[in-house]
């Protein structure tokens, strides 16, 4: 474990960001504190600490990498440069939970066991929905990142999210799914929390527009992917809904093809990262992408630009996940300035239905579950190799894109 103060992290990328897991967490560490004790805390200049625990090693590392270096800019930009809040330096600790849970539950125990509030990261779903819990126990703030599962949405009081979630890719994805209605559709992903999350959201969302919706997940862990892509093709589907993450998308996408799916039917997925974009090859044309973001999607917005300069002048090459680590930035600064550095449930309240303008454009935290509403786009891919662009279609605003309200638990 390493730590260091924010001013000192501005000056080259923070090295480990990652969802704060838990795990039943002492009680005693967790407690709030008193407003007499807060109102001493303001003034007295001690350290906001904030816990990163992310991927910053296992088969989600590239995502985690982008992660911390959109949190870097954006901790920047939300202090205007002075990494210090409410006059405050921010401290960050970052922790490699490596994509696993248990991992990031120590980690997370560990860090709030040394008095820390504010916990922020969270690539992997099944990394996310154990820690959230441990917020719950111990009166934490957890602002989860990349982590799409919808099931984080509100889980608990304490727990906001930084990204978008697979309801929103579907919703995105439904503009491009045109004539959903007595369709088959087949949802293929991996069998994780992830992919169990994208196949409830588009039966969610696309049942209730007549189509039937079956699976096809294959294990994590798998590098022959082509029984998974005969598997597809058996069914006959009219449109094949890919939902994938990590390192096999290259092999993939070539047993896809290869298996001729892409051929018999309309194929949507995301569109992951800018090292995937030559993976395609050709097939580029015959699929239609949904997009959480790509550079310059935003239009260039005041906040865009100051995640795409912070991200290239620290070394970093922007990407996918960025805005997830910049808008946790603005969200932890937000949090202190208008609620407390020590006051969990100032921290909450500061948050709900704060709206503000992201990397993606407006964006505002939903009161009643914490979803994080946030515009969406649809793209397509222009050349190919190492040629491949991305080229803007659609955006949709974040009323466009907003998921289905719950009721947050407890």
């Amino acid at each position: 474990m390493r730590m260091r103060t924010a001013h000192v992290v501005s000056s080259r990328p923070l090295q480990a960001l990652s969802l704060l897991t838990a795990g039943a967490l002492l009680t005693g560490c967790a407690a709030a504190g008193t407003a007499g004790s807060d109102k001493a805390a303001a003034g007295d200049g001690s350290p906001v600490k904030v816990g990163l625990v992310y991927s910053r090693s296992g088969p989600l590392a590239a995502y985690g990498k982008q992660y911390l270096d959109g949190f870097t800019a954006g901790l920047a930009y939300a202090t205007k440069g002075t990494n210090k809040v409410a006059g405050h330096p921010v401290e960050v600790t970052e922790q490699d939970d490596a994509g696993d849970p248990a991992k990031a539950v120590a980690a997370a125990k560990d860090l709030a066991g040394k008095g820390y509030k504010i916990l922020a990261g969270s690539t992997d779903s099944g990394v996310a929905l154990q820690v959230a819990p441990l917020a719950a126990q111990n009166h934490l703030l957890f602002i989860s990142g990349a982590a799409a599962t919808d099931a984080l949405t509100g889980i608990n009081k304490y727990t906001f999210r930084s990204g978008r979630q697979s309801y929103q890719d579907v919703l995105a994805a439904g503009t491009l799914l045109l004539g959903a209605k007595d369709k088959k559709v087949t949802v293929l992903s991996q069998n994780s929390a992830f992919g169990q999350a994208n196949v409830a959201a588009v039966k969610s969302a696309l049942e209730g527009q007549g189509a039937v919706v079956t699976s096809v997940l294959a294990p994590p862990s798998a590098t022959d992917l082509t029984p998974f892509a005969q598997q597809v093709k058996a069914g006959s589907p009219d449109l094949v809904y890919v939902a994938w993450a990590g390192a096999s998308a290259p092999a993939l996408w070539t047993a896809l093809d290869q298996q001729g799916v892409l051929d018999a039917g309309k194929v949507v997925t995301g569109l992951a990262g800018t090292a995937s974009y030559p993976i395609f090859g050709p097939a580029a044309a015959k699929i239609s992408f949904l997009a959480h973001y790509f550079p310059g999607a935003a239009g260039g917005n005041e906040a865009e630009k100051a995640m795409l300069d912070g991200v290239a002048k620290a070394g970093g090459t922007p990407d996918l996940f960025n805005p997830d680590g910049f808008t946790a930035a603005q969200m932890i600064v937000h949090a202190v300035e208008a609620g407390s550095p020590t006051d969990t449930a100032a921290m909450v309240k500061a948050l709900e239905d704060w709206r503000f303008a992201g990397p993606k454009g407006d964006e505002q935290v939903r009161a009643e579950d914490h979803a994080l509403l946030q515009p969406m786009f649809t793209a397509r891919l222009n050349g190919q190799g190492p040629d491949a662009k991305p080229e803007l279609l659609h955006v949709l605003p974040m009323s466009a894109a907003a998921p289905t309200v719950k009721t947050i638990a407890g």
